[in-house]
């Protein structure tokens, strides 16, 4: 019997330690991280068939690195967090999570979701991803590693250009509104500040685009908004 494999990314050692013993006792591959950057990495490289998520993590939200990471894995999300308040709860679960077990909690319990969430999603070892690698015309993106190329060239984003790229990658080349793409990347505060996309899309286009005046692929719909044409998968490639 091929055994599920489970990412728990929680920052304290010993709520890891502890979670882990309960999973391999129930015949489970289990691998730890204490950030959303290491989580990132091995969710593209160990492709899990589920990922167990603490929302306060060393270096960001957890709610972050779901939405992240839920552009291109499909295994389920468990969220494990000590902040009860219900806000909490739908933010998380709007970011693409798929369940919610306020700590502390019970061993019982835990496993119980566990295999709840492994039945539903009829995932055991393929990893309920796609591969992290997007890529367009000459353009390749990792979304696990926040690598990305043109014509095998690395090319460098800041962050808030890379977060506009994945949302976009994340879209399947439907349309984004303006306002979806300001709530996604800068938050609740710049939802009426479209200028900032017009100068973040042009930087983009500059970088990424064969023709920055006549792009193919970061694509503007007029009053509306934009989106990504030409997307495809790529193979990962892991070292």
């Amino acid at each position: 019997m091929i055994k599920p494999r489970i990412l728990i990314v929680e920052d304290e050692a010993d709520i890891r330690r502890f979670i882990r013993m309960a999973l391999e006792k129930e015949g489970m591959n289990v691998f730890e991280t204490a950030t959303a950057e290491e989580a990132r990495l091995n969710a593209g490289s160990r492709k899990p068939d589920l990922m167990i998520v603490d929302l306060g993590l060393p270096d960001g939200d957890g709610k972050t690195l779901i939405r992240e990471v839920r552009g291109w894995m499909s295994a389920p999300v468990l969220v494990l967090s000590a902040r009860e308040q219900e806000t909490e709860k739908v933010e998380a679960l709007d970011a693409g999570a798929d369940d919610y077990l306020v700590k502390p909690f019970g061993v019982p319990e835990l496993l119980a979701r566990v295999r709840a969430q492994l039945r539903r999603a009829g995932t055991v070892s393929n990893g309920g991803a796609a591969s992290p690698v997007a890529k367009f015309g000459s353009v390749t993106i990792n979304l696990a590693t926040h690598e990305v190329a043109r014509a095998g060239i690395p090319v460098h984003l800041t962050p808030n250009e890379f977060r506009l790229l994945t949302a976009l990658v994340r879209g399947h080349g439907k349309v984004l509104t303006h306002r979806q793409l300001l709530m996604e990347v800068w938050g609740p505060g710049y939802s009426e500040r479209a200028h900032y996309l017009r100068i973040y899309m042009a930087q983009l286009r500059q970088k990424l685009e064969e023709e920055p005046s006549q792009p193919q692929h970061l694509l503007t719909e007029l009053q509306v908004g934009y989106r990504l044409s030409g997307l495809e998968a790529a193979e990962a490639r892991h070292s």
